[in-house]
């Protein structure tokens, strides 16, 4: 039975972290069944979303700080979809007034709610990260694992060789968190696994509803190639890395120095703050 509470709690928790993506989900299924007046759909999605997260701040159900690294996320993602579509691996058919060449500007807060979900539940389940590499090992590697995904329609494809180099970097990395007062733990790599195939689901249940449309899903939908799971993977683990570097700045920033004229001794300046408290 404890154990059973223990899971309840724990998707229970994983639940109200994922509302942001909730909302998008309920919206893309509402506005694909109901038409609404005046403006386009993909017009109303912005809309949606921008209210959306107002209201979240707003109530306090995310933070500033959160707002800050999802609009990080919104400009990234944005990048990659303006390129992608570019290159045909997806589209958008439908009309709108706040599309850029091609892309709605809502497709950028898809990428932002995995921001907002990885932020809500580092919130909520008080994580703390066990044996983490080095940012000057961390942060290359998300550039190159971004980077791949533009790079690799002109040069070969190298997203297995960064995977293996994730399993590699992150073998000995694990999260730490906790339900009821309980602290659990789990390998770095295999939440990335979770997170990227979960994301998948919830990109089938997104394509059918029409948030874009691969090539393969023009005449009739058709389940997304399970192939992307991979391309998932790696946009979470930047994803995760790119949350965690930011968290790891917040909790231990730089260290400033000053000597003193009279000895040799160094005074180390450093904040911390609580977790919990950030983001």
């Amino acid at each position: 039975m404890r154990a059973i509470k223990q899971l309840t709690s724990f998707g229970l928790e994983q639940a109200l972290s994922c509302l942001f993506p909730v909302i998008i989900f309920a919206s893309l299924a509402i506005t694909q069944v109901v038409t609404f007046p005046v403006l386009p759909r993909y017009d109303w999605l912005l809309i949606i979303c921008l209210f959306m997260q107002w209201m979240m701040v707003r109530s306090g159900l995310e933070t500033v700080d959160e707002l800050k690294v999802i609009t990080l996320f919104h400009v990234i993602g944005l990048a990659l979809e303006l390129f992608k579509v570019h290159m045909g691996s997806w589209s958008y058919p439908a009309e709108g007034y706040t599309k850029i060449l091609g892309v709605p500007l809502y497709s950028g807060f898809m990428y932002a709610s995995v921001a907002s979900y990885l932020c809500q539940a580092w919130r909520r389940l008080r994580v703390q990260l066990i044996n983490w590499p080095s940012n000057w090992v961390v942060v290359p590697l998300s550039g190159a694992i971004y980077l791949n995904f533009f790079t690799h329609h002109y040069w070969i494809d190298v997203r297995w060789w960064l995977a293996f180099l994730v399993i590699t970097v992150f073998w000995k990395s694990w999260v730490n968190y906790e339900v009821n007062g309980r602290r659990y733990k789990m390998p770095i790599a295999l939440s990335f696994f979770l997170i990227g195939f979960f994301i998948w689901i919830a990109e089938n249940i997104a394509t059918f509803f029409g948030a874009w449309e691969y090539p393969n899903q023009t005449d009739a939908w058709s389940l997304v190639h399970l192939g992307k799971v991979s391309s998932w993977l790696l946009l979470v683990i930047v994803s995760f890395l790119i949350v965690a570097t930011l968290k790891q700045v917040k909790t231990h920033p730089p260290r400033l120095k000053k000597s003193r004229q009279s000895s040799n001794t160094i005074v180390l300046f450093s904040k911390r703050k609580d977790m919990e408290d950030d983001f």
